[in-house]
């Protein structure tokens, strides 16, 4: 971990106007997270995670308060910026893999290097070796209908590492598998942090967040608990006991 800071929020709130009625889906949040942390962030449905993850991927921006990534701070970035700014740090991982069905595993690997203008040479070189990364480089040919579940979200993985994103946001990456399958994804995500990756995974699952090395907690668009994944899951878990 090298200690740099990554990315920071500091009392970043999202409201909505509903009618008459003010609601705040994040309320005040503030956190850092340094280069080659592994970060769960953990709550209940309408926690606000689905937020605070569209913030972090600047898919949305907050209300008040301030979102650096990298130093930059992304409040009143226009929307090309913002797409240019996801497309070259935040690689995402989906709980419904969303896959091309009709294009091979390589081909959907190679797709946000098109985005990215690389060459076709090159893009194939970066895919394969994406692809062998997550262990599927026997698999580069076949379609999504003709990979398992496990193998899915491996290819979803490589086409989020493709492009070396800083940082690698997955929203629920195990919701959609077996228990023996999501044990073998978050094993690789282990592989991936202790090669440096920056990871943060958003799940309601106190057993997967006590397995990340930090979690954040959220309850009602508040941070509730932010230290060790263990510890944070496990008051979690107690609460819910």
């Amino acid at each position: 971990m090298s200690g740099d800071a990554l990315l920071s929020l500091e009392g970043v709130s999202r409201r909505y106007q509903m009618g008459s009625e003010t609601i705040y889906a994040l309320h005040r949040v503030t956190f850092t997270i340094t280069a080659g942390e592994w970060v769960a962030v953990v709550g209940a449905s309408g926690s606000g995670k689905s937020t605070l993850m569209n913030i972090i991927g600047c898919l949305d921006t907050p209300s008040e308060g301030t979102y650096r990534l990298r130093g930059k701070d992304v409040r009143g970035l226009t929307d090309d910026v913002l797409s240019d700014l996801r497309n070259q740090e935040i690689g995402f991982v989906f709980q419904t893999f969303q896959l091309l069905p009709r294009t091979s595993a390589l081909e959907n690997v190679e797709l946000p290097l098109v985005y990215r203008g690389v060459g076709a040479r090159e893009r194939r070189r970066r895919a394969v070796a994406a692809l062998e990364r997550v262990g599927l480089g026997r698999r580069m040919a076949h379609k999504p209908n003709e990979l398992s579940g496990g193998q899915r979200q491996r290819v979803a993985i490589a086409r989020a590492l493709v492009a070396e994103p800083a940082i690698l946001l997955a929203d629920e990456p195990t919701g959609n598998l077996d228990s023996v399958t999501g044990r073998e994804i978050l094993g690789l995500f282990a592989e991936l942090h202790r090669a440096g990756n920056t990871i943060i995974l958003v799940t309601h699952e106190p057993s997967i967040a006590a397995q990340c090395p930090r979690a954040i907690r959220l309850s009602d668009g508040q941070i509730v608990d932010d230290g060790p994944g263990e510890r944070v899951a496990g008051v979690g878990a107690q609460a819910t006991a």
